[in-house]
């Protein structure tokens, strides 16, 4: 995001860090590029729906347009020629400057890697664990915990090399490995009805809220648990929880119900249900840049023992 002081210019609604910038130039200069949203879309190995999102964002957050979009193709519009050569410009130094970065990182061995937020500890430290051996002696692993969205764009804008992601999501751009389902749990308040029921059923929970993470974290995952619930008869109201900590907080204080990878344990105020364990699991995938795949079968090895637990 752009910082500016009391006589900077307002920008149009649709904030954007500098990485989206680079990213969505990127689109834009592919499109000038090829005079086609389709033929762009190749060329940058990946579909064609993020990529016009991706545009019409930056046009947003720039406040002009920058392609006229016809049947017949994509034309640059006047704003769009004066700014192209600047755009082509940034795009061309942040290669040159990831590829440095990289060249750097990679005489070192060093790991940059991702892990989503619901991905939980044991499974992140057993991670971290695989890459070291995996990059070898003196090398460095350094871990981000974030958004299944925000992994994904430092994949692909070279930040990162492999990060456990949720499923599914778009994962246009980068490579990406088989489905794994981690076991996960729902978490009720101890004094709700459906803690002491013999038979819970998800109707039961209408009177609570959903403690789920927002929905920019990942639209593909968050859609999917809602309409699961759907199909069990349960249509919620959802309470954003950014993390197990906030959605165990948000049962304890109850109010709501929430899913959880975390291993049971005594919890005051929470119950532990097993309830549809495999729809409701968590579907995680390892992706990677492909110079990274010998860390992403390293990754993947250790999903694999996940699974069985």
């Amino acid at each position: 995001m752009l910082a500016g002081g009391a006589t900077a210019a307002v920008r149009p609604a649709g904030s954007m860090t500098a990485m989206d910038l680079i990213r969505h130039l990127r689109f834009f200069v592919a499109v000038a590029d090829e005079g086609h949203f389709g033929r762009a879309a190749t060329a940058l190995d990946m579909t064609q729906p993020p990529l016009s999102q991706g545009l019409r964002r930056l046009e947003r957050f720039l406040g002009v347009e920058l392609v006229h979009r016809t049947p017949h193709g994509a034309v640059l519009t006047s704003a769009g020629r004066q700014l192209l050569p600047r755009s082509r410009l940034l795009v061309d130094d942040a290669g040159q400057l990831l590829a440095e970065s990289q060249r750097i990182a990679q005489a070192r061995g060093d790991v940059h890697w991702g892990a989503a937020g619901p991905v939980p500890d044991p499974l992140v430290t057993a991670c971290v664990t695989a890459l070291r051996s995996s990059a070898g002696a003196g090398a460095t692993v350094s871990t981000t915990v974030g958004s299944t969205v925000d992994l994904l764009g430092s994949l692909r804008a070279g930040l990162c090399d492999v990060a456990v992601i949720e499923h599914p999501a778009l994962v246009d751009g980068v490579e990406a490995g088989p489905v794994v389902k981690i076991p996960r749990r729902l978490v009720v308040p101890s004094d709700h009805r459906s803690a002491t029921a013999e038979r819970p059923t998800f109707r039961m929970l209408a009177d609570l809220t959903f403690a789920h993470p927002p929905r920019a974290a990942n639209p593909p995952a968050y859609d999917t648990v809602l309409d699961l619930l759907r199909e069990r008869g349960l249509d919620v109201r959802v309470h954003t929880a950014r993390d197990d900590r906030a959605v165990l907080a948000a049962v304890a204080a109850g109010t709501s119900f929430g899913l959880t990878a975390v291993t049971p344990s005594p919890t005051p105020g929470v119950a532990w249900l097993k309830m549809a364990p495999q729809a409701l699991a968590l579907r995680v995938r390892v992706a990677g840049r492909p110079e990274a795949r010998s860390h992403m079968a390293a990754l993947d090895r250790v999903l694999y023992r996940e699974r069985l637990r």
